[in-house]
């Protein structure tokens, strides 16, 4: 399984080669070991629910339209995709990738919004929400770890083996893209909401304008594939997930001084 990558919308901005190196090359590098060897393996990968970029058809299906990215991250992770696609039709390789929509939970990456607004609002800081235009709301399809590697498990379970050997292709192999999401958009100010609820302070809210940064303005996953195919189902809603979250950070960070009932 394959999950490396350099993440995020807005450090593509300030680093784009840092993305093509790891998210491209990288992959690359991946597969061109792995057409070689003998036998080849089965690869699942990480995606990004990111490819959808401009779509404003919802939810977001499989069969959606992705040739419209609103990132350099996007891209790098469409570029991806088509990748896999070309090393499955050459060299026989079975590839599973996996679309992740806003993964969150214990041991995440802090540049996340609900990791960073539950820091800030520990410390008092005031809370950036970002609204579209015409006072449009920026929502997403927040997914809880447990539930993507549920998700993840299942695909690695029902990869079907590679058909090459020594770079060479013996016959057609199995080449899948599933999203993976919770199916259930949150307004980012729900989000802050329960974290304001659980942690027991008041948020000070900083309404600003969603900037032309890559950010979309909504994600919302159509889970059927992966159901049917995977036996994917998410548990987790979000007042839950972030129950967790904050019981681990309050852990982690503060050696768990406050409580969260």
């Amino acid at each position: 399984m394959h999950l490396a990558a350099q993440a995020g919308v807005r450090y593509a901005m300030e680093n784009p080669g840092s993305y093509v190196h790891s998210n491209i090359a990288g992959f690359v590098n991946l597969l061109e070991v792995c057409k070689s060897v003998n036998p080849q393996p089965a690869i699942v990968w990480a995606s990004s629910s990111s490819v959808y970029g401009l779509n404003t058809k919802v939810p977001f299906s499989e069969r959606d339209r992705t040739d419209q990215p609103a990132s350099l991250y996007a891209a790098t992770k469409k570029a991806g995709e088509e990748i896999a696609h070309t090393y499955n039709h050459i060299y026989g390789l079975s590839l599973t990738g996996l679309r992740f929509f806003t993964v969150y939970g214990p041991w995440g990456r802090p540049d996340m919004a609900y990791f960073f607004f539950t820091r800030d609002l520990l410390k008092g800081k005031s809370i950036p929400i970002f609204e579209a235009a015409n006072h449009g709301t920026v929502a997403r399809d927040f997914t809880y770890i447990d539930d993507i590697v549920r998700g993840c498990l299942g695909a690695l379970d029902t990869a079907e083996k590679s058909t090459g050997s020594g770079g060479k292709k013996r016959g057609p192999a199995q080449l899948r893209i599933f999203n993976l999401g919770n199916t259930s958009p949150v307004p980012v100010s729900d989000l802050v909401s329960i974290l304001e609820r659980l942690l027991k302070v008041k948020a000070k809210r900083n309404i600003m304008k969603l900037p032309r940064n890559g950010d979309v303005q909504f994600t919302h996953a159509n889970i059927s594939y992966a159901q049917s195919e995977l036996g994917y189902k998410p548990t987790t809603d979000l007042q839950s997930g972030l129950k967790k979250f904050v019981r681990w950070y309050l852990n982690y960070y503060s050696g768990g001084k406050k409580a969260v009932e």
